[in-house]
């Protein structure tokens, strides 16, 4: 038994680290991304002719994936795999002992949490293609989302009369915001707002954040 522990230590020390983390989500990836050109060329599709029961339960694999943790990996053990597909464990045995089995292609990697799991690499590329797509639109929301409170906070600002020049400066308005951030939780509303928004002034000005010279545009 030691001799076995030791030998799955090494293996495990010299497997390739899967990129993406266990505490990445997609909770809304409810589709992939599918390329048929690629999957009509691959050696999977015409293997699986040969096999379609193979064949049907390693696509179920490719999509099950999807919705573990790390994304787009499987677990290792027989009986995680076996339950993941809703087999027996005998039936979910007897076809990982095919020639051509259901995880065709997929290979053990090391997760950033210690977990030994496998993956694929047509799956993993999908899957990071996901997440940056993902991170993209995120940021590109978060970006919108500051731009329409700081157009708002100029309003405000216009409103409790302040001088257009300060309302014009990017730099300023952008520090208020992220001032009014930290020290004003809750909704932006009148008149404790405007209070907050004099003491964000009052600090602009001792850093002299507003007040500065300004380049010429």
């Amino acid at each position: 038994m030691t001799q076995v522990a030791q030998v799955k230590l090494v293996e495990a020390s010299d497997l390739p680290e899967y990129p993406i983390s266990a505490e990445s989500r997609l909770d809304s990836h409810y589709f992939m991304p599918f390329n048929h050109d690629r999957y009509d060329r691959s050696d999977f599709r015409r293997k699986a002719y040969r096999d379609p029961e193979v064949g049907f339960f390693g696509m179920e694999l490719f999509f099950k994936s999807h919705g573990e943790a790390p994304l787009g990996t499987l677990p290792s053990d027989d009986d995680s795999l076996a339950f993941l597909l809703g087999l027996p464990l005998d039936r979910w045995i007897s076809l990982k002992e095919r020639a051509f089995n259901p995880l065709y292609n997929w290979h053990p990697v090391r997760c950033d949490n210690g977990a030994i799991r496998l993956a694929h690499p047509v799956v993993q590329e999908v899957m990071e293609a996901a997440l940056r797509g993902h991170l993209e639109h995120k940021a590109s929301n978060e970006d919108k989302a500051v731009y329409a409170r700081r157009k708002r906070l100029i309003e405000v600002l216009r409103d409790i009369g302040c001088s257009e020049d300060l309302c014009s400066d990017e730099l300023a308005v952008a520090w208020v915001d992220d001032w009014l951030l930290k020290h004003h939780p809750g909704q932006r509303r009148m008149p404790q707002f405007q209070a907050s928004i004099g003491r964000a002034l009052k600090e602009a000005v001792s850093e002299g954040i507003v007040g500065r010279p300004r380049r010429a545009p």
